[in-house]
């Protein structure tokens, strides 16, 4: 007799891999566009390869393949300075974006502790400086 062991399925499994994952990078930054205290941050930036860098991370975050081979997020977020409140808006947009997409409550939890947990990395308080 052959036992197979059923593994659990990834959080990126469970939503629908892939293409779930451009479908909520894509809302996400339809609504981080749309406002105006985080406009600003993407005024310069090729919003291709940002969407190609967050749905590669998301991914990541979510269980799925690590294909991701960017910088790391102090090193990418640092010279932009970023204050608590507009990375709390940021988590707010995402939060609502997998909501609105249906996600799961216990994978839009989990994605929320892991912005709890790199929220040092990203925001510019806290970090030290270098002046």
């Amino acid at each position: 007799m052959t036992v197979i062991e059923e593994t659990a399925p990834s959080h990126y499994e469970r939503i629908g891999g892939a293409s779930s994952v451009k479908a909520a990078v894509a809302l996400f930054y339809d609504k981080v566009l749309a406002d105006p205290e985080l406009v600003g941050y993407f005024a310069d930036i090729n919003m291709a390869e940002q969407r190609r860098h967050l749905a590669l991370m998301l991914t990541v975050v979510l269980g799925g393949p690590n294909e991701y081979a960017g910088r790391d997020l102090a090193e990418a977020h640092k010279p932009l300075n970023i204050p608590v409140a507009h990375y709390v808006k940021v988590g707010e947009h995402l939060t609502a974006t997998l909501t609105e997409l249906g996600v799961p409550a216990d994978i839009v939890t989990d994605v929320q502790v892991v912005l709890e947990k790199v929220q040092d990395q990203v925001v510019a308080e806290g970090r030290g400086t270098d002046a």
